[in-house]
């Protein structure tokens, strides 16, 4: 994709309200997908985040009366809920061994990254937040993604957080930031008005 192409698809992409529930989207370009959110930034690279994909007529349904009965859940083609990790700091290890094991970096680098880490995510309210931050940022990147493939999306935030918790989750580590609906667009989305750059910036 061109610089140009991408600058027009980021001023034609908007939120789907209506899907064509008869389209299909195969496990691999979902898998596709989920690559391309993996490649998100994130603060010290922990990746802040997991995926809970509901694809198909029966999981899609599970999902419905937790996300409040609405038509973009039934009528997606995949639904994606993007969680935040709220101990992330657990991810050190796993994420930087394989540098220091591969020599880009030193025992005592990784040592020393990992309590800052660990000073730095040393409240709840703080790994809350920084789970929430940068999960959003991976469903963001999933989303330019599925656009760039050509298929239409709508984040939603309206959903009963503890029954998600409750009917998906076993591990207390993680919170849902969102769902993204993915598919076709039934009735196409009409543009919205938005603040301007000036009127939204402040330059110091």
């Amino acid at each position: 994709m061109k610089n140009e192409q991408f600058f027009d698809m980021i001023q034609e992409r908007n939120s789907t309200r209506a899907f064509d529930g008869t389209t299909e989207i195969s496990k691999t370009e979902i898998t596709e997908l989920l690559n391309a959110g993996m490649k998100a930034p994130s603060a010290w690279n922990l990746q802040h985040w997991k995926f809970v994909v509901f694809h198909g007529e029966e999981a899609q349904g599970k999902l419905l009366p937790v996300a409040y009965h609405q038509n973009q859940i039934k009528d997606a083609s995949c639904v994606i809920a993007v969680l935040a990790d709220t101990d992330s700091a657990k991810n050190v290890d796993p994420v930087f061994d394989p540098a220091v094991k591969a020599g880009y970096m030193s025992q005592e680098a990784k040592d020393k990254l990992k309590a800052n880490v660990i000073g730095a995510y040393s409240t709840e309210q703080r790994n809350r937040e920084q789970g929430i931050l940068n999960s959003s940022l991976a469903g963001m990147q999933l989303i330019l993604a599925a656009t760039a493939k050509g298929w239409n999306t709508c984040a939603i935030g309206g959903f009963d957080e503890k029954a998600f918790k409750e009917t998906f989750l076993t591990d207390t580590r993680y919170i849902p930031t969102m769902l993204i609906a993915i598919g076709k667009e039934k009735v196409a989305g009409h543009p919205t008005s938005r603040f301007s750059a000036e009127e939204m910036s402040i330059w110091i």
